[in-house]
């Protein structure tokens, strides 16, 4: 694929992964807050799979434009959005065979993810793949997260709350607005070497 149509893909899938995680949780929660119909919790599941299917998309096309600034780092990305659905799978088929809720489940998915987009949002910032504020937002957004899930999980705040819903905004705003709409128009930016011979190119030209 050329790097534009990895862009599109891309930013297509954060839109879908985003859509199917908003829905998917909350047909879990309506579950959990007593709707007791099988029908809605399964297509909850099955949403929130969609969503980690799309994670992992993006983590394997992520990975083709950021090797070429550092491919040990840029492998581990997709790691981490692969162990992403696998832990959301291994607690959906756990709900669904136990109708029993893994308790902290999207707590344990946010670990993967988290970690996983600090890896990606410094990458885009040192390569400037995007632009850097976009970057620094996601790298806003990821820390956030990484920091308000042991907070939750020592019950400091609740992420699905006030203070802990705030930690979620920025990560929100990188993954279903910027980054996308910025992929859809624009793309990636060229890559490192590209712009040194280009630089490379002007100082000889200019001499």
């Amino acid at each position: 694929m050329s790097r534009r149509k990895i862009a599109v893909a891309v930013g297509t899938l954060f839109v879908v992964q985003m859509v199917t995680a908003l829905f998917g949780t909350s047909l879990i929660q309506a579950f959990v807050d007593g709707d007791t119909d099988r029908a809605p919790l399964t297509a909850g599941v099955v949403l929130m799979l969609c969503s980690g299917i799309a994670v992992v998309g993006i983590g394997l096309l992520m990975y083709q434009v950021l090797k070429e600034f550092n491919r040990r780092l840029a492998f581990w990305y997709p790691v981490l959005r692969i162990t992403e659905l696998t832990v959301s799978a291994v607690c959906g088929i756990y709900l669904l065979a136990q109708l029993t809720v893994v308790p902290n489940h999207l707590l344990w998915v946010y670990i993967p993810t988290g970690i996983g987009g600090l890896i990606l949002t410094y990458l885009l910032f040192a390569s400037r793949l995007v632009p850097r504020p976009i970057a620094v937002l996601g790298f806003i957004g990821y820390l956030s997260l990484s920091v308000g899930v042991p907070l939750d999980l020592l019950g400091v705040l609740d992420m699905n709350e006030r203070a802990g819903l705030a930690l979620l905004a920025p990560g929100g705003l990188f993954e279903f607005v910027f980054m996308p709409i910025w992929l859809f128009a624009k793309g990636f930016g060229a890559p490192p070497l590209v712009r040194r011979q280009a630089r490379t190119s002007a100082a000889v030209a200019g001499a």
